[in-house]
Order: C-alpha cells, then structure tokens, then sequence
C-alpha cells in the first residue's frame, strides 16, 4: 500500500476548552490518521475555524468557555454547510441531553472518553453525513455489506472508503481505475490503493458516476484518465487495461461525440 496522504484523511474541528483533554484528543486522533484542523476554546473561535476551513467532521465539548457552550456553538455552526458534530460531556443529566438533541449530533460520548468509542462514533458520524446527504447512492445491491458497515460512502464530489479503522476521503476524479478480484474491488489512485470488500458492480453502484465505466468484466476506469485506446486495450498513467468487445460500446458512449 501507499502511505495515506493528508488530502485524503477526515478532517476533524475539535472544540474542547480543557487544554490538556484537548491535546490528548488530538494526539489520538492523529493517531488514527485523522487531520485536526484545528482546536477551540470557545464558540467564537470555533466559527472562524469552521468557516475557514474544509471540515468533515465536529468533536465539541458541551461544557467550554465563552459567551456560548458547546450546544449553542454547534447551532451557530449549523448555520451554514452543516457536517456530524459528536458532543463530549461530563453530564447526563435529562436537560442537556435533550438541548444536544435538537442540533442532530450524530453521537454523544460522556468523558473519559475511551478509543473505540470515539472510533465507533466517528464512523457512524460519517454514515450518518452519508446517508444524509446521498442516500440514493447507498441502496441495497448483492453482495452489499449491512447498512451500518458500508465500507463505501458516497458525498457529492467525493466518497469516503473505509480503511482499517477509519475513513479517509478520495475524489471522484483522483480514482484512476477499479480491479475486480473474486469478491473484493481494488481501487486505485495516483498515490494509495484501497481494497474494499464488494463486488465491483456494488462499487460502481455507489459511486454511482458516469466518468467511472466498465471496460471489461475486471476493470473499471475513470475516462478522464485514459491516454490512449485500442480497439482491445487501454493506457492509463502507469497501467495497461482490457477493453472487451462486450463493454466496449458502453466506454464509446463515455465521449461526447
């Protein structure tokens, strides 16, 4: 495999006003190859942050510093592009709980928190993001994984694959090709390839893009990438590819002729 390249890891907002709790999250979260974009304090702070930066994903303490606590920033947050915001708190009482609810969190940790509830939080966040905003592309196929283990995350220009404990985030455009091997679908970038347990049908399902298209019953490439055709082959950047007789007619309809 290739090294996971920043541009492709979750990136995270951390809004947690105790300093210390703060830089053991955001060592632990690096950890686990996620991007902190940054750390707050106070609402405000969080704001400014948030609008400018690219962030995927919120961690914010209910109980922080400010004219604002945490339910209330995240309700100024939601204001604009809205991502899974996760609460940590140290109270469970009826009313907080009830406040935190009304913004959506996609998950609410009571501290300590402990490293796989935070994994187990940051992946159904990134489901829940999914589900929301592309719901269409995630339908049942055969062969799919369970709804809450898709390792397949459709979002607009980008998906998020699932890769060891985490997700990262890849570009519809970035991905070069798709390799068939019995049940499972090598996906193939300039810098990182990922293996995903589904069939290469159900992957071109959910990604659901018409600059991805089949070109053979093992392959699947991005016709943005292709330099050069034949009529029994295609050159990407660095590999060579198939194209049968039977998808042939499907890559020609992939050109505006």
């Amino acid at each position: 495999m290739f090294p996971l390249h920043p541009d492709t890891a979750v990136r995270i907002l951390l809004i947690e006003d105790e300093a210390v709790l703060a830089l053991d999250l955001c060592d632990l979260l690096q950890a686990e190859g996620y991007v902190v974009v940054g750390i707050a304090d106070n609402g405000p702070h969080a704001l400014a942050l948030y609008q400018d930066q690219r962030v995927d994903l919120v961690l914010c303490d209910i109980c922080i510093q400010g004219p604002w606590d945490g339910i209330e920033t995240v309700m100024r947050l939601g204001n604009g592009h809205r991502v899974p915001v996760i609460y940590l708190s140290a109270f469970s009482d009826q009313n907080t709980r009830e406040r935190a609810l009304q913004t959506l969190p996609a998950a609410y940790l009571l501290k300590p928190v402990t490293l796989d509830s935070l994994r187990v939080a940051i992946e159904l966040a990134l489901h829940t993001l999914s589900t929301q905003a592309a719901h269409a592309a995630l339908r049942p196929a055969d062969g799919a994984a369970p709804l809450g283990l898709e390792p397949v995350l459709r979002l607009g220009k980008a998906v998020f694959i699932r890769h060891n404990y985490r997700f990262v985030r890849v570009l519809l455009a970035d991905i070069q090709l798709l390799q068939a091997d019995n049940n499972h679908t090598l996906l193939v970038t300039a810098t990182q390839k990922y293996a995903l347990r589904l069939t290469l049908g159900n992957v071109l399902d959910r990604l659901a893009s018409t600059q991805l298209v089949r070109v053979h019953r093992s392959y699947a490439v991005n016709i943005d990438r292709v330099h050069s055709f034949t009529d029994h082959e295609l050159s990407l950047v660095n590999q060579t590819v198939p194209l049968s007789r039977q998808y042939r007619d499907d890559f020609m309809r992939g050109f505006n002729c």
